[in-house]
């Protein structure tokens, strides 16, 4: 193939990412990602933006992910101020994806405690592949103060967040698990459970923390029955 005919191919694929169809978007990003090139990066990164099928979004990810670190990844972070709370959410899935820890210094903690979801929850899982070692303390110290946020989601994933810092997060979970609210009590126990057993202990961890949602509480009420 020409160079000519490579780059009509290439600018082909990149207008697919703006098809209604979201096969054509699938099969424009997977063309994207098996030949590529540092000038889809721009494109790739404003559909994450706005692409509302999980599936493309995977595959647009993919795709940059393809691409050298050093060309997505300030791309990427400039994602990060977006106020298009998607744009942040995709970005930072990519991040966790490339693993490059110059990322690090842009997960702050205003998208750690992000109000929207599913912001907060990539934020989550971009911050434990990027922290470095000797900065995991704190950050086990900011996700403590999430405890007890959202629903069953919500929690399970920061709890695995949590557990995911190994020792450095016990300190702040055993301190969580002594506070004031049942909530924040039980989802403290729930990460810990996770930390020092993952296997036995996942699907423990689900049920406590949709057991706190559902009870809206510590879960005491009826805990010799379900024990039992």
């Amino acid at each position: 193939m020409t160079v000519p005919e490579q780059d009509a191919r290439r600018a082909g694929a990149v207008r697919g990412l703006g098809s209604e169809d979201p096969s054509v978007r699938l099969r424009a990003a997977l063309e994207i990602g098996a030949t590529p090139d540092p000038r889809s990066v721009g494109a790739l990164v404003a559909r994450c933006a706005v692409e509302p099928d999980p599936g493309v979004r995977e595959t647009l990810t993919w795709a940059l992910v393809r691409h050298p670190s050093s060309i997505t990844v300030p791309r990427l972070v400039r994602e990060l101020r977006s106020e298009r709370a998607r744009a942040r959410s995709q970005a930072l899935h990519t991040l966790s994806k490339i693993g490059d820890r110059r990322a690090w210094p842009a997960v702050t903690r205003s998208l750690l405690t992000d109000a929207d979801d599913e912001v907060a929850r990539s934020a989550w899982r971009a911050a434990v592949v990027l922290v470095p070692d000797d900065e995991r303390s704190e950050l086990a110290a900011v996700l403590a103060t999430r405890l007890g946020r959202g629903g069953p989601e919500v929690q399970r994933s920061l709890a695995r967040a949590l557990a995911a810092l190994g020792e450095a997060a016990v300190p702040v979970l055993r301190a969580a698990g002594t506070g004031p609210d049942p909530r924040v009590r039980r989802h403290a126990a729930a990460a810990e459970r996770l930390l020092h057993d993952p296997d036995a202990g996942s699907e423990w961890a689900v049920g406590e923390a949709q057991r706190v949602v559902a009870l809206g509480g510590d879960g005491r009420e009826g805990r010799g029955r379900a024990d039992r």
